[in-house]
């Protein structure tokens, strides 16, 4: 031979000779995985692929895959790959002569088969005729060797095979059936899409020419059904122009093989375009239980909900199903506090009504203050007083109708000796008003404006109809667990939504908090303690301001406060709640802040067998003699609350 082969002819013969090599190693390694590790068979398969590969090496190294190949490296190569080819027959004999069954030997007769095609190409020089494979004995058919797996132990996809000519056909599904996947074979275009639109595969390889419907068409077709979008297609066809190849991508072809195509390239694309499909189901499915999740969360804002609704999702061993489980253990845990709520709300609603029809069946008692302003009487010419509704250490409160809004306000005076010409007293009471109204939430009293009319310094508020805590226990002596657990959840709300706004109520007492006929707690008098304190010193030594029983230890020593005295307040509410009485009782002032400062109260458990000694513990954590001992937060405290159900 003295041509040089050209680019075309390279390309050709370079082909050639890498198809029998690929059937060698993937009919070597099929067989490997049937024999036992150690054994004479495993040893030959074993030199027959690194045969194998020494001559896949010798191809890529001498023939180029573009480029022109020059005479003497042709004959090189070929001198070159008897050796390998040598061996790779040699143990194709000794397989033979110790095949197991007639499918082994059958297997192994092929790679002989491959490796005499090695040289025997019709651009081979001067060589001689490589010697004839290994003949085949007459075997009975026999078992599996023991031990051995199959080669296919499990189906790895369903590939629908579309081509006219039968043998392609044939010679496809029998590799990737090889390789594990479930085939099936359409011998054109139509037949192809009926199978597609009945069946479910997993990915459809395409010919291109087919007489009666081409392969671009039967792939525009797949693509353009939403039900068949996601399908993958790779597209195998003689046709390897590049007008082909792009025309089939841009209409959807997962990729592009040219006929003869590489086997172990196939196999790559193939797991490739599966492990990409496999992906977008995983998307699609996810996405669809992340839907059924949202439709959960929906029902749980409805109230329809159903513990276990989410089902096969919280089976899911991934993050979805991990939220799945949470999300329906929360959900559960959710209306089952809902529904402690609506029983702890419904026996409050009862404390309530029972404390209304009570109270006003006492007469009320006539009101003796020279100061309190009469019913009918009109303040800052806007304000209509109907009557008195609470006194306090501040002052009179009163019930109000606001003729420019045409709404019933509450009116609270501030009392005159707290007050005084100094313009920084004046300023302050100002800045707790401003801090006060920042505060908007259902369980708080909404302050509206401060205002000073014939000598009188009053704040407006929203008017609450209902009784005051002080008045439910004084009608009602003591309160269930179930109320004042209810009013214990409110309260701090109001405390939570306060502390966050930078306001600490400093007066937490029965008297300053309101409850309506739906058992709704509204806390009032934010922003008015702390000026009350900066005024004490300008009005009486040694003057209290607050209630001595409902003040935390570090307050009485008049030491900073912080949001955590609050939650002691709340506390003693809620020790006289449970009890009927505050923890401490005294007949002095002195006697009462001794007691709070230095005794341990009896816990409520222990005055009344039906507190819980959960309940009963949370009060008297409350009620620690330092803030370091109670919870760090009213948020915390709501926490707290929750876990008791």
């Amino acid at each position: 031979m003295t041509d040089t082969l050209s680019t075309k002819r390279t390309a050709e013969l370079r082909h050639e000779l890498r198809t029998p090599v690929n059937h060698i190693l993937g009919y070597s390694e099929l067989l490997a995985e049937d024999v036992e590790a150690g054994s004479s068979q495993a040893e030959s398969l074993a030199a027959i692929g690194v045969a194998a590969r020494e001559v896949l090496r010798l191809i890529n190294a001498l023939l180029p895959p573009t480029g022109t190949t020059r005479p003497d490296a042709l004959q090189s190569l070929f001198a070159q790959l008897r050796a390998p080819q040598a061996r790779i027959l040699m143990a194709t004999g000794s397989l033979l002569n110790d095949a197991p069954n007639p499918d082994f030997a059958a297997d192994v007769q092929k790679i002989a088969k491959a490796a005499q095609q090695l040289l025997s190409a019709p651009i081979a020089g001067d060589r001689t005729h490589p010697a004839e494979p290994p003949s085949v004995r007459p075997l009975a058919r026999a078992a599996a060797t023991p031990g051995g797996t199959p080669a296919v132990t499990a189906q790895k996809g369903r590939i629908l095979v579309v081509d006219d000519v039968e043998e392609n056909r044939a010679v496809l599904a029998r590799r990737l059936a090889r390789e594990g996947y479930t085939v099936e074979n359409a011998g054109g275009g139509e037949e192809a899409l009926r199978l597609v639109a009945s069946g479910s595969f997993d990915l459809v390889l395409l010919d291109v020419m087919m007489p009666d419907l081409d392969g671009f068409a039967v792939l525009e077709r797949i693509k353009a059904d939403p039900a068949t979008r996601s399908l993958p297609v790779i597209m195998i066809s003689a046709l390897d122009d590049l007008a082909s190849v792009v025309r089939c991508i841009e209409h959807g072809a997962e990729d592009y093989l040219a006929k003869p195509f590489d086997q172990v390239l196939l196999r790559a694309r193939i797991g490739a375009s599966l492990e990409k499909k496999r992906w977008h189901d995983r998307e699609a499915d996810y996405l669809r239980q992340v839907t059924h999740v949202i439709d959960a969360a929906g029902a749980v804002e409805k109230g329809t909900y159903a513990a276990g609704a989410l089902g096969a999702i919280t089976s899911r061993d991934d993050e979805l199903g991990r939220l799945a489980r949470v999300f329906d253990s929360m959900a559960a845990g959710v209306r089952a506090r809902e529904s402690k709520l609506r029983e702890q709300l419904l026996q409050l609603r009862t404390d309530i009504t029972l404390a209304t029809n009570e109270y006003s069946a006492t007469p009320a008692a006539r009101d003796t203050d020279t100061d309190a302003l009469a019913p009918g009487a009109r303040l800052a010419g806007r304000y209509e007083i109907r009557d008195v509704i609470g006194r306090g250490g501040m002052g009179v409160v009163y019930r109000a109708h606001d003729r420019e809004l045409l709404e019933e306000v509450a009116i609270k005076t501030i009392r005159r000796d707290l007050l005084s010409d100094d313009p920084v007293l004046d300023e302050q009471l100002k800045s707790e008003i401003r801090l006060a109204r920042r505060i908007s939430h259902r369980n708080v009293v909404r302050t509206h404006d401060l205002g000073e009319a014939d000598g009188i310094t009053f704040v407006t508020m929203e008017y609450v109809q209902g009784l005051t805590v002080r008045e439910l226990l004084d009608t009602r002596g003591r309160l269930g667990v179930s109320s004042t657990l209810a009013l214990a959840r409110q309260f701090t709300e109001a405390l939570a939504v306060a502390h966050d706004a930078g306001v600490i109520h400093r007066d937490v007492k029965p008297e300053n908090a309101l409850v309506d006929a739906d058992g709704v707690l509204k806390v009032m008098d934010f922003g008015i303690a702390r000026f009350a304190a900066a005024t004490s010193s300008r009005t009486q030594s040694g003057m209290i301001v607050g209630t001595p029983a409902y003040m935390a230890p570090e307050q009485l020593v008049d030491e900073e406060v912080d949001a955590r005295a609050d939650l002691y307040a709340l506390g003693v509410v809620l020790y006289e709640c449970l009890t009927g009485t505050p923890p401490f009782e005294a007949n002095s002032v002195v006697s009462l802040i001794a007691k709070v400062l230095s005794t341990e109260p009896i816990p409520p458990s222990e005055r009344h067998e039906d507190v819980p000694p959960a309940v009963s513990a949370l009060v008297m954590r409350l009620l620690a003699k330092t803030p370091d001992g109670r919870p760090v937060s009213a948020h915390k405290l709501l926490e707290l609350l929750a876990e008791l159900g």
